[in-house]
């Protein structure tokens, strides 16, 4: 699902980096976001809302609405529509409270 030429941007040529989402690794390229690299994979769902705990993905994707929000490295609330992926990144969905 990635676009690999554009025919105005060219051919995308990035060095790829291994992320871990919810335990597997994936494969993701530098200057990717985490939401972008995730989608690659057919990943949609990024985490589950508070009160009634259903799913939630890209939503705005300019990181505007905070429903892509994950755990990176133990962090949580990390927007994954604006957050570049980084080799050896480990990100989990969230769950539970908004910070």
């Amino acid at each position: 699902m990635r676009i690999n030429e554009h025919p105005i941007l060219g051919k995308q040529d990035k060095d790829a980096v291994t992320i871990t989402y919810n335990g597997l690794n994936y494969e993701a390229y530098e200057g990717e976001s985490i939401a972008a690299a995730l989608l690659a994979h057919n990943i949609r769902i990024l985490r589950y809302s508070e009160k009634c705990h259903e799913p939630r993905g890209i939503y705005c994707g300019i990181g505007h609405c905070y429903e892509c929000r994950v755990m990176v490295d133990g962090e949580r609330s990390v927007r994954a529509c604006i957050t570049n992926v980084k080799d050896g990144m480990h990100i989990r969905y969230q769950t539970g409270e908004f910070l």
